[in-house]
């Protein structure tokens, strides 16, 4: 009721003291959380690491099971990959282990149960293949974490790829380790570059910043679902595939059917969107229909190559190993050639 609190954001990082004490989901109305179910589900999947579709769908969907039950909207999901505590997103994907022997607790402190991967080999490496595969997974993380329903909480350094040498907790560590170096070079250069084309699609796509949590049937009577998922034969997830660890899936966001308003009351619409995730080996993805006069337009391909387009529902994309690629459903008048 106070003029000047009642504006203030509420934000928890939601942990109480005593048993059962991480409170994820129960905290009342009008608070926000940082979402750590987000950060497991989305780290176990890129690292190859077994998460049932169906839970990682939820996280991806704003964490409806964990927010909708006490009348909250998606904005209540604050969603991380990395935070100022743990891996940074580079050693995210360069140790499989902690390595924090220069904070004086013979490596005793720090979390054991990362959810990483060091891509086959742990820490620096000069190895070409190695480096291109890190590069290509912080991409992944980063994309994934941009067009996730909720808001998006980014580490500071994580976009120039800071490193901490693998140290998981550097609250102590006063010194390169912790500090973020601003010198420019070309990887730095290139994942900033890629950060901020992800920032500008999530501002151009409101279909990514949803305000309510999607139905998962069709809405006002339209034949197509607001969400769908596909397997990469291009068929509809079973009931089999949403209890199983799927690899490689399709998320199809459908920008025309979000039943949202503005603050003016004016119907919010945008275009529709498709998102392949894979986190294993090289796919032939069968995209899905759409309107016979669209094209599934590239927006993003975190892999090494992609195939141009526009491409009609139907057809076949290859979508690389450990790679995600996202589609806008364009006019055939205005795709591009």
């Amino acid at each position: 009721q106070d003029p000047v609190l009642s504006r203030v954001k509420l934000i928890a990082e939601p942990w109480d003291v005593g048993p059962g004490g991480y409170q994820v989901g129960n905290f009342p109305v009008l608070w926000s959380e940082w979402n750590a179910e987000y950060r497991d589900g989305v780290r176990r999947f890129w690292a190859g690491k077994p998460v049932q579709a169906s839970v990682l769908a939820h996280r991806l969907c704003g964490s409806g099971d964990l927010y909708e039950p006490t009348g909250r909207r998606p904005h209540a999901s604050v969603n991380f990959v990395t935070c100022h505590d743990g891996f940074t997103l580079a050693d995210l994907v360069s140790y499989d282990k902690k390595h924090n022997e220069s904070n004086g607790e013979d490596n005793r402190d720090g979390h054991n149960e990362n959810e990483s991967w060091n891509c086959g080999h742990e820490g620096p490496t000069d190895d070409p293949q190695v480096r291109r595969l890190r590069l290509r997974q912080q991409r992944n993380f980063l994309a994934t974490l941009f067009l996730s329903q909720g808001v998006p909480m980014l580490l500071a350094g994580d976009e120039i790829g800071h490193t901490q040498r693998g140290n998981n907790n550097a609250y102590c560590q006063d010194n390169d380790i912790s500090w973020l170096d601003w010198t420019p070079s070309a990887e730095k250069d290139a994942l900033l570059a890629f950060v901020q084309k992800l920032a500008i699609l999530r501002a151009e796509h409101p279909v990514l910043r949803r305000r309510k949590f999607f139905q998962g049937r069709p809405v006002r009577g339209d034949g197509v679902q607001d969400v769908s998922w596909f397997d990469p034969a291009g068929h509809d997830l079973n009931d089999t595939e949403w209890a199983d660890e799927l690899p490689c899936f399709g998320m199809r966001l459908a920008g025309d059917l979000m039943d949202e308003t503005d603050e003016y009351g004016v119907r919010v619409t945008g275009d529709s969107l498709l998102v392949i995730l894979n986190s294993g080996a090289e796919v032939s993805f069968t995209l899905p229909p759409t309107n016979p006069e669209h094209r599934w337009q590239p927006l993003l391909d975190t892999g090494d190559t992609a195939a141009p387009g526009p491409h009609p529902g139907g057809s076949v994309y290859p979508v690389a190993a450990h790679s995600l690629a996202l589609f806008v459903a364009k006019p055939v008048s205005e795709a591009a050639p």
